[in-house]
């Protein structure tokens, strides 16, 4: 099969949370945590918040707060009831003044250049706040896509199949060869598959091998499945 057209989630696909700045953030509220541990956790709190009764009852606002409790958690980090608002406020206050998804995931930049030199179009379709452009281009990576797709300027999130639908049409794509990758199982790959799209989980924990669906460790991996052709 050959893929014209390739869409990618933002946030635990192309990049991730700067968790040296989240480190910094928790230092004054008496916190002191190894941003490799926080790093480390992340993966298993994304796979905590991926459940069909979780996304189900909450949107993609409200799992920020889940997501940051849950990677706290398995890094260690003593968080209690009482504690728990002052350090989800301090993460929102760093978050909107230096967004901390600036990290961006090493493989990434040569991954998607590949992709585009095999005559795929890349477009990003994200769950984000209304910023994903701005950041992406913040971060080096906005030249790379011939379409952003942002939730909060559609007032869609997946996984609603609508946003895949606007995605199709905005970037001229036929679903029969556009295939989606996302790192949430009940956002992405049930929102494409419900879109008429193939989709692909990015599973950089290793904590995926009971999902249904072709799974990939990187983008790298990603550029090397789809340069293969997926079944």
């Amino acid at each position: 099969m050959k893929w014209r057209t390739v869409f990618l989630d933002a946030g635990g696909v192309l990049v991730h949370p700067d968790w040296s700045r989240v480190s910094a953030a928790l230092a004054p509220l008496g916190l002191h945590v190894d941003p490799r541990s926080l790093f480390t956790a992340e993966p298993k709190a994304t796979r905590d918040i991926d459940s069909a009764r979780s996304i189900s009852t909450t949107d993609d606002a409200s799992r920020w707060s889940i997501f940051f409790h849950r990677t706290l958690l398995h890094a260690g980090v003593s968080v209690t009831e009482e504690s728990l608002p002052a350090i989800l406020t301090e993460l929102r206050r760093t978050h909107e003044r230096d967004n901390l998804w600036e990290s961006v995931y090493e493989e990434v930049p040569r991954a998607l250049e590949r992709m585009r030199a095999d005559g795929c179009k890349l477009v990003v379709v994200s769950n984000s706040n209304g910023t994903v452009r701005a950041k992406l281009e913040r971060v080096g990576l906005g030249h790379h896509f011939d379409l952003v797709i942002d939730s909060h300027e559609e007032d869609i999130e997946k996984p609603d199949s609508r946003l895949f639908h606007i995605a199709l049409e905005r970037s001229a794509s036929d679903s029969a060869s556009t295939i989606h990758a996302g790192d949430l199982y009940y956002v992405d790959v049930v929102g494409a598959r419900a879109a008429g799209l193939r989709a692909v989980l990015v599973d950089r924990g290793g904590l995926n091998a009971d999902r249904d669906c072709p799974r990939v460790a990187d983008l790298t991996e990603l550029a090397d499945l789809l340069a293969r052709g997926l079944p």
